[in-house]
Formats: C-alpha cells, sequence, structure tokens
C-alpha cells in the first residue's frame, strides 16, 4: 500500500527588499490572514517578477495586484503596496497579460515605489498563498531577498 507523499515546492521573492513576517503588514486583511498567509516584502527596487512558474490568472484594473496560478496549483496573490487601489494605476507598469504562462523570476511589473511612497502609500507588498486548504507546511524565510532569486516561502502540496 502506498501512502500519499507531499511535494515541497518554494516560492522566491517578488521584489528585491526585506521580507517579513505577514503579521508585520501595516493592513489587518493581510496581518491577520484573512485572505491566506504568505510573507510581505519592503522593496527597495522597482521591479516585480513572479515568485513561481504558472499562468497570470488576474491583474487588478489599478494594477496594484496580480494573481498567478502556480503550475503545482498553489493560488499566488501579489499585493504590491497597502491601499495602492487608490492610485489608479498610477505608479505600475504592468509587462505581462492574464493568460500568459510566467516563468519564477519573469518580470511582471514596475512599481514606482518612489512615487507611491511620495503619494503616501506603504510600499509594503504582501505576497500570499490563497488557497491554503491545499498547502501544507508552510514556512516563511525572513531577511534581504533578492527578486526572483532568494526563497521566501516553502511549502507542501
Amino acid at each position: 500500500m502506498k501512502l500519499f507523499k507531499h511535494k515541497n515546492f518554494q516560492l522566491l521573492s517578488p521584489v528585491s527588499g526585506n521580507a517579513v513576517s505577514i503579521t508585520e503588514t501595516p493592513d489587518k486583511v493581510f496581518s491577520d490572514k484573512v485572505l491566506g498567509d504568505g510573507v510581505a516584502v519592503i522593496p527597495d527596487k522597482n521591479e516585480v517578477v513572479s515568485p513561481v512558474d504558472g499562468t497570470v490568472v488576474q491583474i487588478a484594473r489599478t494594477l496594484h495586484a496580480i494573481c498567478i496560478e502556480a503550475d503545482n496549483h498553489a493560488e499566488i496573490l501579489l499585493h504590491l503596496g497597502i491601499d495602492t487601489v487608490e492610485l489608479n494605476g498610477e505608479g505600475f507598469t504592468c509587462c505581462v497579460k492574464k493568460g500568459e504562462h510566467v516563468a519564477a523570476g519573469q518580470k511582471l511589473m514596475d512599481m514606482d515605489i518612489n512615487f507611491i511612497k511620495n503619494k503616501g502609500y506603504s510600499t509594503v507588498s504582501p505576497c500570499i498563498i490563497t488557497n491554503m486548504d491545499y498547502v501544507k507546511d508552510l514556512n516563511v524565510i525572513t531577511g534581504h531577498a533578492e527578486a526572483g532569486k532568494t526563497v521566501v516561502i516553502t511549502y507542501q502540496v
């Protein structure tokens, strides 16, 4: 009799900067893990990349958020800044389209972190897995992270 064996997966940092616990996000929806669990990154560069191989399933009209279904079916939400929906797309330049398959580390977007800060918004960017019922043993790695290179989350499915 074979027992089901979980497979190990990882998410790369979507932006370069300082990765912190999701509980440190200055928005209770994220810090209380209402939408899922993950990590928050305080970016120090403008480039946003895919944390996984997967398909872009949604891009917010205001470009402040992007959803990716990983090839392993984990559902990933990248939320770029806090309350940045109010910028109506200003400060963001999207480089992909809905339905496009992306590779881990592939550029998705640019976010102008200086513009966002100057408008009075936080640039803290949560990266969460929203279908947590599908995921086992999620672990977050904090500290300095390089976009598309540093593992910030490990998990099993």
